[in-house]
């Protein structure tokens, strides 16, 4: 799923591609009542990620720039959530399951990180 280190700090890429490999990972889920909605949530967020720092790149200023930043921090930490939800509907995947987990922990580390720095 995750690619070599050489675009592990560019963080536009990184985003885009932890969305995909949601799309991806969700695309593999067994439909029924109770994937269903954990699948849409987690396609939710976890495309956000990526969608909010193109954002923030963009931001008009740093109060919009941090703004930004906040809801990537808030959308990765709830990708956790969801992904956690998901290794117990559907425990045979939970390797996946752990690797985005990984993924998101990791981005919502950076972007704590970079929220906390910004004035």
């Amino acid at each position: 799923m995750l690619q070599a280190t050489s675009t592990k700090y560019d963080l536009e890429e990184r985003t885009a591609k932890f969305g995909e490999d949601i799309i991806k990972f969700c695309n593999a889920l067994p439909r029924n009542e109770i994937t269903r909605p954990l699948i849409n949530q987690l396609v939710k967020c976890g495309t956000s990620v990526g969608a909010n720092y193109c954002e923030a790149d963009d931001a008009e200023s740093s109060k919009d720039f941090k703004h930004k930043i906040g809801i990537c921090k808030k959308e990765s930490r709830e990708c956790k959530h969801f992904l956690r939800m998901c290794a117990t509907a559907v425990p045979e995947n939970k390797e996946n399951t752990r690797m985005l987990w990984t993924e998101a922990k990791e981005l919502n580390l950076i972007f704590n990180a970079i929220y906390k720095k910004v004035k």
